[in-house]
C-alpha cells in the first residue's frame, strides 16, 4: 500500500523480474545484430548502407519498452483508492406475493366490470405507491402457477398481471392451499425482511387443507392478508358475453346455476394463523388502497437508505501510461536522425 493505493493482486510484483530479464534479451540481440552486421562492413559502408538508429535512440526505445511493460505489470496488480467513494442504495425490506383467484366466479359482475379486472386495477394501483419493495404474482384456480417471480421490476409485474385472465393456469376450482403453498415456496429462502402474501379469493376451498399450508407459511415467516370478495350466504354469477353482450348466469356442468360462496371463516383462520388480517370485501368494489393503509402497511417494514464506501479502480491510469510509453517508443524506433543518400 502507497499513499492510500492497495493492490487487488500484489503478488504480481515479481513479474517487474520478467520485465527486466526480456529488455535485458532485447538489449543483448540489439548489440548483437549491430556486432554482426559490423563483421562483413567496413564502418563507412555500415554509416552509409545500415540506415538504423543511433545508439543513443536505441537506448530510449528501450527505456521506453521497460516503462510500458513496467505500467502494465502495476496495471495486472490492480491499484485500487480504498474509501474514495461513498454510494448510497435502498435495501429491499419487504417481499410482497400477490396470490389471485382466477376461477370463473371472479368474472361475476357485481363489482365493475367485473371482479378480477377490478382486482387487477386495484393491485396495479397500489403497485404505484411501493418502493423498494420486491412483488411477486401466484395466480391460481384448480391449480397455482407462479407467473412473476419476486422483483424489484413493477414495469414488469404489471405487464405479466394485465395479461392474467381465467385461462391462466388451465384448471377450474378454487384450491387455496396450494395456492397458499406455492406463494410461500416462490418467496424462496428468507432474507430477513417482512414476507407478505396478498390473498383475493371469491371462493370457498375445495379440500387442498388451506390451514395445514397457512401453519408452513407461519413457519416461513410469511404473513397473510386475505381479502375475500364475494358473499358468505352465496350469490349467483352474472356473466356478460363478450360478443353479443347477452348476460347469463353461470351454470356448471349438470346444468345447475352455480353458486359462489364466500367462506369468511377460513380466510379468517389462514389470515390468524400467521398473525396476518381478513378483509372481507364482500360484493363491492375493491378498494385495495384502503386496505393496503389500514393492514399491509403496518406490517411492511420501511425501505432502508444504506451508504458504504467502496474501492475506486486506477488501473485504467496505467494502462493509459503503458499506451502512451509504446506509442513514443515506436515512434523514436522509427527515426534515424540521418540523411537521405542520393
Amino acid at each position: 500500500m502507497i499513499d492510500g493505493i492497495t493492490f487487488l493482486h500484489p503478488q504480481l510484483i515479481h513479474l517487474v523480474w520478467v520485465v527486466v530479464a526480456l529488455v535485458a534479451l532485447l538489449a543483448w540481440l540489439e548489440l548483437r545484430g549491430q556486432s554482426a552486421l559490423a563483421r562483413f562492413l567496413s564502418p563507412e559502408m555500415l554509416d552509409r548502407l545500415g540506415d538504423r538508429p543511433s545508439l543513443s535512440r536505441r537506448g530510449v526505445k528501450l527505456g521506453l519498452i521497460l516503462v510500458t511493460l513496467a505500467f502494465g505489470v502495476v496495471a495486472l496488480m490492480r491499484p485500487q483508492s480504498h474509501g474514495a467513494e461513498m454510494v448510497s442504495s435502498s435495501r429491499v425490506s419487504s417481499d410482497i406475493m400477490v396470490v389471485l383467484d382466477v376461477s370463473k366466479s371472479m368474472l361475476a359482475e357485481d363489482a365493475a366490470p367485473n371482479r378480477l379486472a377490478r382486482a387487477r386495477a386495484e393491485i396495479v394501483e397500489l403497485v404505484g405507491h411501493l418502493q423498494g419493495h420486491r412483488v411477486g404474482l401466484v395466480a391460481f384456480a384448480g391449480r397455482a402457477s407462479v407467473l412473476c417471480p419476486l422483483t424489484p421490476d413493477y414495469g414488469f409485474f404489471r405487464m405479466i398481471l394485465r395479461s392474467v385472465d381465467t385461462n391462466s393456469v388451465g384448471r377450474g376450482g378454487t384450491r387455496i392451499g396450494e395456492a397458499i403453498r406455492k406463494g410461500v415456496t416462490a418467496f424462496g429462502p428468507g432474507s430477513g425482511g417482512a414476507r407478505l402474501m396478498l390473498l383475493i379469493t371469491d371462493g370457498e376451498d375445495h379440500d387442498s387443507y388451506p390451514e395445514e399450508a397457512a401453519e408452513k407459511a407461519a413457519e416461513a415467516g410469511v404473513r397473510i392478508v386475505a381479502i375475500g370478495f364475494g358473499s358468505e350466504d352465496g350469490s349467483e354469477i352474472t356473466l356478460t358475453d363478450p360478443e353479443t353482450g347477452a348476460r347469463r348466469v353461470l351454470v356448471d356442468a349438470d346444468g345447475l346455476v352455480v353458486r359462489s360462496r364466500l367462506d369468511g371463516e377460513l380466510l379468517r383462520a389462514i389470515a390468524l394463523e400467521t398473525d396476518g388480517v381478513y378483509v372481507p370485501a364482500g360484493t363491492a368494489a375493491l378498494d385495495l388502497e384502503s386496505i393496503v393503509d389500514a393492514h399491509v402497511k403496518p406490517i411492511m417494514r420501511q425501505t432502508e437508505t444504506v451508504a458504504r464506501a467502496v474501492v475506486v479502480e486506477r488501473y485504467h491510469w496505467f494502462v493509459a501510461a503503458s499506451l502512451a510509453a509504446l506509442c513514443i517508443a515506436i515512434r523514436v524506433g522509427s527515426k534515424t536522425g540521418r540523411r537521405t543518400l542520393a
